[in-house]
């Protein structure tokens, strides 16, 4: 089994976020050949076009992350029926500048948590659309609105809801078979 780097990037900047405890579940819980790392977005400045023509050393490492990757799985908060703003700025510092945009090909995933009944539907779907303009390939199917209940995601990322951990597990297994089929029919370096 051919195994995939995935990098995933975590909307919210916060330490305590419950995202940040879905993301260490979904990497406990995806199958061994998805191997991870975490992208961090805190450091990036605001994106300006004045930067195109001399980007900062943080803003090339960013870049250079996630070229390193397979695959991007996106961890959102929704703030205000949106991606954060933060995620935005990475997204918009990644995509950047023009003709090296470091979305294009590079198969993705979408997925969040918050206290609210319909979890981050609307995040998820500003993120894809912004995701869209990027020329990323997205696994639309299954969808994931994760409902966060008080103690439902350990600070470790055990996930105490065997339906729930069923779920995510199962959406893990289709994001890996998602990756192989993208990297498959899109090579990179097309």
């Amino acid at each position: 089994m051919t195994t995939h780097k995935v990098g995933y990037l975590n909307g919210s900047l916060a330490k305590a976020s419950i995202n940040r405890q879905l993301a260490r579940a979904l990497v406990k819980l995806a199958p061994p050949a998805l191997v991870f790392t975490e992208i961090p977005i805190k450091d990036l400045p605001l994106y300006s076009y004045d930067y195109d023509a001399d980007y900062p050393p943080v803003a090339w490492a960013f870049k250079q992350a996630i070229a390193d990757v397979d695959a991007l799985l996106f961890v959102t908060p929704e703030y205000n029926r949106s991606i954060p703003g933060g995620l935005k700025n990475a997204i918009d510092w990644a995509s950047r500048p023009w003709g090296k945009n470091s979305f294009t090909r590079k198969p993705c995933a979408v997925i969040g948590t918050s206290p609210g009944a319909i979890g981050t539907a609307m995040a998820q779907l500003s993120l894809r659309s912004v995701l869209g303009f990027c020329n990323a390939p997205q696994m639309n199917s299954p969808e994931a609105y994760i409902q966060f209940t008080p103690g439902l995601i350990t600070e470790d990322g055990d996930v105490t809801n065997e339906s729930t951990a069923e779920f995510l597990r199962n959406y893990m297994s289709d994001f890996h078979q998602f990756i192989a089929r993208v990297v498959a029919v899109l090579p990179r370096d097309a």
